[in-house]
C-alpha cells in the first residue's frame, strides 16, 4: 500500500469483536472539566479493521488511519501490543 502523507495512530483497547473483521476500539483522553478543575476520563469509540479476526475483548491494540473501508470504518489495526487476560467472556 503507498503511503500517502502521515498517517495517525492510536493506542485504545478492544470493546467489542462481534462482527466480522471488525473491531470496536475505545480510545481514552482526560479532561479537565472547566468549572470545577475535575480531571475527566472521556472515551471515544473507532470502528477499526481486524483482517485476521484475532483481536478478543480487552486487548490492547495499535490502530492506524486508512482510507475509508466502509461507511463509518476508517481505522486499520496495525499491532496487538497485549492480549487481555483474566476474565475470560462468554460467547453469546
Amino acid at each position: 500500500m503507498a503511503e500517502r502523507g502521515r498517517q495517525r495512530t492510536m493506542v485504545g483497547v478492544v470493546v467489542s469483536h462481534k462482527m466480522n473483521k471488525t473491531v470496536i476500539i475505545g480510545v481514552d483522553r482526560r479532561i479537565q472539566h472547566a468549572k470545577y478543575k475535575k480531571h475527566i476520563t472521556r472515551t471515544h469509540r473507532f470502528k477499526a479493521h481486524d483482517e485476521k479476526n484475532e483481536c478478543q475483548v480487552g486487548d490492547k491494540v495499535v490502530v492506524q488511519e486508512s482510507c475509508p473501508i466502509s461507511k463509518d470504518k476508517h481505522w486499520r489495526v496495525s499491532e496487538i501490543l497485549e492480549k487481555a487476560t483474566g476474565i475470560e467472556v462468554a460467547e453469546a
